[in-house]
């Protein structure tokens, strides 16, 4: 029974952004009730498998209410809070789709009265006003039923760790890596969201930028925002770098990385290999003279931090540690989505680091989102302006996870 008010647990649905005609996601045409029927039952889809479910969990969640009445269960405080919350993880499944039966019901009702009415125009006419207020209403309660049925990703409420490492380029891609983490994107949309920001680790690059920089985002629903950024970001512009006022193409890589419990990984002592070292730059009174940067790696993963940003040999162990946490999980979880990825293959993107995502255009002042198939404005972009392009890929998660639920039906009927 856990198991199955788990899969209607979700966090409430993201709201994604307006996208002009013709540049937006593709549309899958996937609605999932259709084929109208005289009774007064709820319209069945082309095949039942999701209006089975949502009969069961109506089902279930009638059982789990008359449970809640039951002397033993009330006797007990653990048992009755825990099928409490069951109950009420199903509420707002089973209170939308009563309403889509009701509206429905209504609707074939109507209908039945406008065939008796055909003669009258008067009643025609408010007729047809009615119908068409409550096929709006049905296509709503549809659309809220569709996010209702979209598991909820585990992971969105969590904090993360980003970070920006310089791919090809030489020098450009340094400073490049700089633009995105620094002065410009992610730290500009951070600020939008009212989350905190803080950095953990970074490589300067010698002529500008960082050849890496780790920072952690503290907010509310970071990761479900954030998550989409993992994979390779492309830019074309003349290098501060270029003499002859060519353009070159260069690359930073973007992992966003949940962060990760104690209990989400076990690190084994004997796998660690630390060493302390004097911390470089300016300022501080402990600067090159104590050792307070910690150097750690990861033996049977090659795995290497080294932390100089905290002021004591304390802070930067558990912040090399806590990004260490990081890492192991992402791997983890990637591990997993590959396994995902060898059963479907969602258009918003795998998140690997391979995969190249955006193409940030200088000459043309545009940036070209090669998952969405969507072009944005680059300047107000890279201060940050980010959120359209985040819904959007949000909507296509969920459209995609929507095909996913469908074909899972001919697996079912198989």
């Amino acid at each position: 029974m856990e198991a199955f008010v788990a899969g209607f647990s979700r966090a409430p649905p993201r709201v994604a952004a307006a996208v002009p005609a013709g540049r937006g996601p593709p549309r899958h045409n996937l609605p999932l009730f259709h084929g109208r029927r005289r009774s007064a039952s709820v319209v069945c889809m082309a095949e039942p498998y999701l209006i089975a479910k949502l009969d069961s969990a109506e089902k279930a969640w009638k059982e789990m209410s008359v449970r809640l009445a039951d002397p033993d269960i009330v006797s007990d405080p653990s048992e009755y809070q825990k099928l409490a919350q069951s109950v009420s993880e199903l509420d707002q499944v089973v209170t939308t789709y009563r309403k889509f039966k009701d509206c429905e019901r209504q609707l074939e009702e109507t209908k039945a009265l406008q065939k008796e009415n055909e003669n009258d125009p008067d009643m025609a006419e408010m007729i047809d006003s009615e119908l068409e207020s409550l096929s709006n209403q049905l296509a709503e309660l549809e659309g809220k039923l569709k996010l209702l049925l979209i598991p909820s990703d585990p992971l969105d409420s969590r904090n993360i760790l980003l970070e920006v490492r310089a791919g090809a380029g030489g020098d450009e891609a340094g400073i490049w890596a700089g633009d995105l983490v620094g002065v410009r994107m992610y730290q500009k949309y951070c600020e939008r969201n009212s989350w905190k920001y803080k950095p953990v680790s970074s490589s300067e690059a010698e002529m500008g930028g960082y050849k890496t920089y780790v920072m952690e985002v503290k907010g509310k629903q970071v990761y479900s925002k954030l998550k989409f950024e993992s994979g390779v970001h492309r830019v074309q512009r003349v290098p501060q770098t270029e003499t002859m006022g060519r353009v070159h193409t260069s690359t930073a890589t973007v992992a966003i990385m949940p962060e990760a419990d104690e209990v989400d990984v076990v690190i084994d002592p004997k796998d660690i290999e630390l060493k302390t070292a004097r911390s470089g730059g300016a300022g501080g009174q402990n600067v090159n003279k104590v050792e307070t940067a910690v150097d750690l790696v990861h033996k049977p993963t090659g795995i290497r931090i080294f932390c100089t940003e905290e002021r004591s040999q304390l802070q930067n162990r558990e912040r090399a540690f806590q990004l260490l946490r990081a890492k192991l999980y992402e791997i983890k979880l990637r591990e997993q989505q590959e396994s995902i990825r060898n059963q479907r293959k969602l258009q918003v993107g795998t998140g690997a680091r391979s995969e190249k995502i955006r193409t940030y255009n200088f000459k043309d002042n545009r940036v070209t989102d090669h998952r969405l198939k969507m072009n944005f404005e680059l300047t107000s972009f890279l201060l940050g302006d980010i959120e359209s392009a985040v819904q959007s890929c949000a909507t296509l998660e969920q459209q995609e996870l929507l095909e996913e639920m469908a074909s899972s039906i001919g697996v079912a009927k198989v």
